[in-house]
């Protein structure tokens, strides 16, 4: 009897360690290592909507209005108006003389310390010299997009007022690098 004993707790000992030993492992891991380059990046989101001033009715009558765009970036920037030739100037047709005192100005939703931004003008500028010394956007890390608002005004010319007629204009702004 003793014999049968330690024969059956043999044969215990010997099914659990088997069972041990050909237990399948719980989990085991494997890891793989992402990476990704993020270039520089500097881009408009798409053009502006037409900005479309309200109509002139009288000769002291200034309307104004504006659009946004985003400008998507991940470095400093600089904002150029394109100020060569009269193409940002509103015009009835091609007729040089028949013209609308035509002004600009730029705000954006940062200001370059807490968010990415700039110095938004204050005043309106006329489009011969509307920004032409460019507008700093500075990136500010983890927001890289700025929304951008060009606002446009229009007047009759001084004393004047302009010939009846759809006026238009293009203003085309330009993104560069800026100074890091």
């Amino acid at each position: 009897m003793r014999n049968l004993f330690i024969t059956l707790l043999a044969v215990i000992t010997l099914c659990l360690t088997a069972n041990v030993a050909l237990a399948t492992p719980s989990a085991d891991d494997a890891t793989a290592s992402v990476t990704v380059t993020v270039n520089d990046i500097m881009e408009w989101a798409g053009n502006f909507s037409t900005i479309e001033l309200s109509a002139i009715t009288a000769q002291t009558s200034d309307p104004t209005s504006s659009q946004t765009a985003t400008l998507y970036t991940n470095g400093n920037v600089d904002i150029t108006a394109d100020t060569t030739g009269t193409e940002a100037q509103l015009a009835l047709g091609t007729d040089p003389n028949q013209i609308l005192t035509t002004s600009y100005k730029l705000v954006d939703d940062g200001d370059g310390s807490a968010t990415t931004g700039g110095t938004d003008e204050t005043e309106f500028t006329g489009y011969a010299t509307f920004i032409s010394s460019g507008y700093t956007v500075t990136h500010v890390a983890g927001d890289g997009a700025d929304v951008i608002t060009l606002h446009a005004k229009a007047i009759n010319p001084s004393g004047e007022v302009a010939d009846a007629g759809d006026y238009t204009a293009i203003q085309t702004l330009t993104a560069t690098w800026g100074t890091p």
